[in-house]
């Protein structure tokens, strides 16, 4: 039998994991997918300022209202802002948010830098 050309999770059945923003449930995460993961973040108060080498992300505002730094430059947002987070960009989110996060490719864990 051949693989399956799909992939389908429920992010509510993944246990959430620390990282520099909040809390995350990573869906998608295997070593045959190197496409994309999908992550389900909620924002910590104190999420920390971070950058990655490699990967582009992109967020989606879901809920709450706060910022976006990036680069330094502190952005306005509210449910429904997208932000495309280029490699090499200082970045976090500011203020109580649910997010969507979309690494690509797929996440790294090893592509995760401070300053």
């Amino acid at each position: 039998m051949s693989e399956k050309n799909y992939m389908i999770e429920q992010m509510e059945s993944i246990s959430p994991v620390q990282c520099p923003c909040g809390s995350t449930r990573r869906a998608f995460v295997s070593p045959e997918n190197q496409v994309a993961t999908l992550h389900l973040v909620d924002i910590k108060a104190d999420s920390e300022v971070h950058y990655h080498k490699k990967l582009t992300e992109i967020y989606l505002i879901l809920e709450g209202e706060g910022h976006m730094e990036l680069d330094g430059e502190l952005i306005p947002v509210k449910p429904m802002s997208a932000i495309l987070i280029k490699p090499g960009c200082r970045h976090r989110a500011v203020g109580k948010l649910k997010i969507i996060n979309m690494p690509v490719p797929a996440f790294d864990p090893n592509d995760e830098w401070m300053d």
